[in-house]
This record gives structure tokens, sequence and C-alpha cells, in this order.
């Protein structure tokens, strides 16, 4: 994860600030008596700290046991803390910086933690009182065996909570804001925004990092729809939208394949739609796929559905070919960063390519195992175009006998309006909050004659 010295990916130059490493001591004595700390600030914090050392997910662990044994109050405040530090980091770190004694010193993770989780209640939670988020931001950087930096804790967080107790000064007209400032007033890495911009325009980007900053809307597009029928999962209107489309691409398939199938929502709703066929999920990870059939049991009892523990580009021969796949392929998931915001702070421009690699393994294959008639559903939840436009024309230009379906007539079985914008060059494109409520998708239909 970047720190406050440096945003992972960035193309300038090195920023001052906080980072993991180099454990430069402050203060040695401790500020104020010992306060208590509240289970949900405690939760946070400790839930920040492995993420920030991705040892783990924030999702995984916000569903975890330890935040079963909260309250629910102190559960929505420190999921709220969670999710608030991951998505404004980056604009927190910029308000950071500036405080420090020192604006090149590099303070450990813990310490950044602490401080991060008090400026982001200070700033963005106006219900928390200013003096819970600084002491108790204060105990935490204590507990964590980091006793000679209460005091440089403390003094941060003090200059800031007086900053915003201060009348604003009168914001100057900004004709032209740089994508570096809008990245960074966006909580998002400036090669990420840079991209966007390029790629679909700097209105459709602002309002991408405004989506990515809330909490996801969901079901919005299926609400008093048909297909939302009782028994399927509840998804992101973007995962539920590829699910439906992938079910609609063919009418009644013999054999179905959801190749990298976990966590197995898009495979309950090819199951509700053709109860009939046979279906096949297979995953790599063994633990994902066991969880996957968990809640296919739970939720869905009756649904026959096959799994495998199967690589998606080396599927056993005895497998079969298949009328109907989905190949939702693993993706670097910029479309998802309100879900996923730890995601911004961990991607690099070098993991692209490795990704498209994999990718264009994945979907060869699986065109392989397509029958003559049969369809596939390409589909990623990133908007890089590499990794989507780029992945399907090169696979494509290379495997003989299979052509591009336009979505628009799939997505016309499928019963809900879907806007024109979402169709571009015959696939299927969501943009979350630019036209769409939903994750950011691509999604292909392909055809082998």
């Amino acid at each position: 994860m970047s720190g406050l010295i440096e945003r992972t990916g960035s193309k300038g130059p090195k920023r001052p600030g906080l980072r993991r490493d180099g454990q430069r001591k402050g203060p040695a004595a401790p500020v104020g008596p010992v306060v208590n700390v509240s289970p949900a600030r405690s939760a946070a914090f400790t839930i920040l700290e492995r993420v920030g050392n991705l040892s783990a997910h924030s999702d995984d662990l916000l569903h975890g046991p330890a935040m079963s044994e909260l309250s629910q109050a102190d559960r929505n405040l420190a999921t709220a803390l969670v999710m608030g530090v991951l998505r404004w980091q980056i604009a927190l770190d910029s308000r950071i910086i500036p405080l420090l004694s020192r604006p090149d010193l590099a303070v450990s993770h813990l310490i950044a933690t602490a401080i991060r989780l008090g400026a982001f209640q200070l700033i963005y939670m106006d219900r928390i009182p200013a003096h819970a988020a600084l002491s108790e931001s204060v105990e935490l950087t204590r507990r964590a065996g980091q006793a000679h930096a209460t005091g440089m804790v403390n003094a941060i967080l003090r200059k800031l909570a007086a900053q915003l107790a201060a009348p604003p000064e009168p914001e100057k007209r900004k004709l032209y804001e740089h994508v570096s400032a809008l990245a960074e007033r966006m909580g998002h890495p400036d090669w990420i925004v840079e991209r966007w911009v390029k790629n679909y325009g700097r209105a459709a980007t602002i309002a991408i990092c405004e989506y990515d900053q809330k909490e996801p809307a969901s079901g919005e597009l299926f609400t008093g729809s048909a297909l939302n029928a009782e028994g399927l999962p509840t998804l992101d209107d973007g995962s539920r939208l590829v699910a439906e489309l992938a079910a609609a691409s063919v009418e009644t398939p013999r054999r179905i394949w959801d190749c990298c199938a976990a966590p197995g929502g898009k495979t309950q709703v090819l199951a509700a739609r053709h109860p009939q066929a046979e279906l096949l999920a297979s995953d790599i990870s063994p633990k994902r796929l066991a969880s996957m059939i968990s809640r296919l049991e739970r939720d869905m009892p009756s649904a026959q559905v096959k799994s495998v523990v199967a690589d998606a580009a080396k599927l056993p021969a005895e497998e079969g070919e298949f009328d109907l796949i989905l190949c939702d392929v693993p993706c670097s998931g910029t479309g998802t960063l309100a879900r996923n915001p730890e995601i911004r702070h961990h991607l690099k421009p070098s993991d692209l390519p490795r990704q498209v690699e994999r990718q264009r393994e994945i979907l060869t294959a699986a065109l392989g195992r397509l029958a003559p008639g049969g369809r596939l559903v390409y589909s990623t939840c990133s908007l890089e175009p590499e990794e989507c436009e780029g992945v399907m024309s090169s696979v494509i230009g290379a495997v003989s006998e299979v052509q591009l379906v336009d979505v628009a007539g799939v997505l016309e079985q499928v019963g809900v309006a879907v806007s024109g914008d979402l169709i571009k060059e015959g696939c299927l494109r969501t943009l979350p909050g630019a036209g769409f409520q939903g994750d950011g998708f691509f999604a292909a239909v392909l055809e082998r004659s």
C-alpha cells in the first residue's frame, strides 16, 4: 500500500510524508492520561493495519468473526471508519503532510493509520466529537507499541482540528484543475485518474471519482423488474447485469460453464435462469470455491451445480464442451473502487500487463471449450481498455470461427431498460456514476460459428 511519502505507480517525483517503514522517534513521553478506546475504533484500527500490510482484504475482515462480536452500532461505525479512511486516504495524506514537523519525516504504518483514522473523523464525520477522535487516536498509538509517537499524533491532530475550526478562506475560482490536484482532492492515484481522463473524458472521470467516494448503490436497476425474483443473491447492478446478460445469451443451453465462479453470485443467477441445464462452476481457489458451494447450499439447495477446483485455462478435457460459458476473469478491479477502496492503494501500472496476459490465456482456453453455435460472455470489472476491448479483440483475431455478437440485441431479452450510452461498439460498458449507478463492468458476447 502506498504511504504518504509516495503514491504507488505515480509518474511524478516522490512526495514527502508518512510511510510504513522508517521507525523514526518523536517525543519520548506519552501525552495525557490513558483513555478507553471504543470497540468500533479499536476494530477499525486493527482492520486498517492488516489491510495496509497487505495481509487481508477489508471486506473479509468487515464480515469476519471479530466484527460479529460487536454491537450493531459499533459494527456500523467500524465499517464507516474503515471504508472512509481507505476511500479518502490520499486526500487525508495531503492534509497531514504539511502538519509534520519535518515534511520528509518517515513514520511507521501503525502511526500513519492512527493519524489517518483521527483525521478522517475530524474532517468527514460531523457527529464525532473532536476530543474523542483525537484522544482515542493517541491511545491507539500507545496500545500499538508506539508510545514514543503519541506526542506527534496529538500535535498533528490538534493542528488539524484548529484548521478546521478557523473560518474558511475565500475559495478562488479555478478555471482548470490539474489532473494531479483532481486526483488528490478525490482520493485517487494520479496515474489512474490520468488514464480515465484520457479514455473517458474529464466529466466522466469526475463522476466516477465522486461515485467511488460514497457508499455504492445497489438494486436500483432491477427494482420493480420481473427479474427481481426471490431466491437470487443481492448483487451490485453491474454484476447482476452481466449475470443476466450471460443467462440471456443462449435460450436453452444444455451445458453451462462458469469458469471463474467464486464468490458465486453470477452462478446463482445462471442456475435460477436455466434450472434444466447442467451447470459446472470452477475456480482456481479451493477455499473460495468451498465458500461458494456453502452459499449455494444455503440459498439455493435445489440447484444442480457441479463444482470443480481448476485453473480456468486448464479445465480437464473430460469436462467436454459447453453451449454457454461465462468468462468473468480476474482483473484489476478498477470498476469497483467504491466497494473495494484499498485496490487504489495496492494497484500499480505494472500490474496491468500481467493481468492482460492471464486474461488472454483464460479467454483463449474457454473459447476452445465452446460448442459450435454456443456463446461465451467475456467480462471484467475493470475500467482499463487493455483488460477489456484489448483482450477481446486480440483473442478474436487469433481464434478462428469466433465472432462478436451485438450485446444490444441480447440485452433486449433481459427485460431491463438499459441506456444506449452503455453500449460501445457492440459491447457493454458501465461507468460508475457516469450514467450508471453500479460497479464498472465490461462485457462482450462471442459466438462460435
